[in-house]
């Protein structure tokens, strides 16, 4: 598995968040990485973007972008509005193929969830997947009506012939609630996945050498993690 897409239920879930962790632990495994957003949107030229937050946080990964538009939309509206040429899912395939080949992993971070449009032509996140045949890791909320947008998302998927490698719950609060210790249970099932990991909340504002210290533990074996309970590290007891 050289490259994986990162997807998620919507926006605001995660996303970058787990990307890092994911980079992380595979850093820590002796594992080289590239870290891959194809259309960055919502943030000025010359302002940090999600790979920069990913190389802050899990270390030195190669990060590319593709293209950026200043408004917080899909990148297709963003792209439209922006006078900009939106990316597409061949240039998106080429550039991934081509950091696959010098790293053990490559991360494919989406905008928003898996089927935002990308372009006028309706070209999504899951057609980029079925072009590079990669696993989909989906990064899901972990309270009420996640249950629902997971599973909307495992059946678009598998609608498109799609492996989904897994979930990982996006933000693990330190005192979950009873939806939330339920959809531990819950999860893999509406998915058709495993549960592969829980970043807590409030991750991304510890100190970068204290991320990859104990990212690894978030994360199932399968990520290069270590974690292998029912309940995430540090949560209360389900």
């Amino acid at each position: 598995m050289s490259v994986m897409v990162v997807t998620g239920t919507g926006t605001e879930v995660g996303k970058t968040v787990v990307t890092a962790a994911v980079a992380a632990a595979a850093l820590a495994a002796g594992r080289t990485v590239a870290v891959l957003k194809p259309a960055q949107t919502g943030v000025a030229p010359g302002e940090p973007g999600d790979v920069a937050e990913v190389r802050r946080l899990a270390g030195p990964v190669t990060g590319a972008e593709l293209a950026r538009f200043p408004e917080p939309l899909a990148p297709a509206t963003a792209a439209r509005r922006a006078g900009l040429a939106p990316v597409g899912p061949e240039e998106i395939r080429r550039a991934a193929a081509e950091l696959a080949a010098s790293h053990d992993l490559v991360l494919v971070e989406g905008a928003g969830g898996l089927l935002v449009r990308l372009d006028e032509a309706g070209s999504t996140l899951a057609d980029v997947a079925g072009l590079l045949d990669a696993p989909v890791l989906v990064v899901v909320q972990a309270g009420l009506g996640t249950l629902n947008t997971t599973a909307l998302t495992a059946e678009a998927l598998r609608a498109r012939g799609l492996r989904c490698a897994g979930v990982v719950i996006g933000s693990w609060p330190a005192e979950p609630d009873l939806a939330m210790r339920c959809n531990l249970t819950d999860l893999p099932r509406e998915a058709g996945a495993p549960l592969l990991g829980a970043v807590p909340e409030g991750a991304a504002t510890l100190p970068p050498e204290d991320f990859r210290a104990v990212a690894a533990g978030w994360l199932a074996p399968e990520l290069d993690g270590t974690w292998a309970g029912a309940v995430p590290p540090g949560s209360a007891t389900a």
